[in-house]
């Protein structure tokens, strides 16, 4: 059973999306307390200097070189029947959305508005490795109480994945950390297909979906690639 208090240890993954959430109220240590803080424990922790330089760098909307970074996203249907959105950023907008209309017109894809089938969420994402068992109606009590929406758990990948408002989801995400003294992986804003817009693959559409998901994030701008199907 998870105790429902104890301190938790974040691990090397989770560092990124924080120092990018800390870096967005200013890259100025001096005027930035949580970026300072923020940065100290993933130095104490090992970070690797380029891992922070380029979270740091994202998270005030450049470049490591310097350049402003521009988040795009491409909606596209993908064989068989797939609706995507493919997210990504950038110092050179046209040139990604023209190497990514490229890549799907290749697969035999369309670009054409997805949105609409999907809705923005906070997904945040924990290690519950070691522990004997999971509550779940306990934990989802928890989750409730502070001010998530859903969770899911996998019980293989001893992983919990708890989805909230997108504005609410770094503090939810730490509160969730100590509440529920679990390893935080990380946290971000995805977009989730709405429930009745999802479709089933067969094994040979998912290997082929996959071969093809797996060329489009070959593309360095590529940061995510989210779809309906399940």
């Amino acid at each position: 059973m998870l105790s429902k208090v104890r301190k938790a240890t974040i691990p090397q993954a989770a560092w990124g999306p924080l120092l990018m959430h800390a870096a967005g109220g200013g890259g100025d240590l001096n005027s930035n307390a949580e970026l300072s803080t923020i940065l100290a424990q993933a130095k104490k922790a090992g970070l690797p200097k380029d891992i922070i330089e380029r979270s740091i760098a994202k998270g005030k909307g450049v470049s490591v070189g310097g350049l402003p970074l521009e988040t795009v996203t491409l909606e596209a249907m993908l064989p068989p029947s797939i609706s995507a959105i493919i997210e990504c950023q950038t110092d050179n907008k046209n040139r990604t959305l023209g190497n990514l209309r490229h890549l799907v017109k290749n697969a035999g894809g369309t670009v054409t508005p997805t949105s609409h089938l999907f809705e923005k969420r906070g997904r945040i994402m924990f290690d519950a490795q070691g522990e004997s068992e999971v509550d779940e109606e306990q934990v989802m009590e928890t989750v409730l109480e502070a001010g998530g929406l859903d969770m899911d758990v996998e019980e293989e990948q001893r992983s919990l994945t708890v989805y909230t408002e997108p504005s609410q989801t770094a503090s939810i995400a730490q509160d969730l950390a100590d509440l529920l003294g679990l390893k935080l992986r990380s946290y971000e804003i995805v977009w989730v297909a709405r429930p009745e817009s999802r479709v089933e693959m067969d094994n040979l559409s998912d290997e082929n979906y996959s071969r093809l998901d797996g060329i489009i994030e070959e593309d360095s701008s590529v940061q995510a690639v989210y779809h309906n199907a399940v």
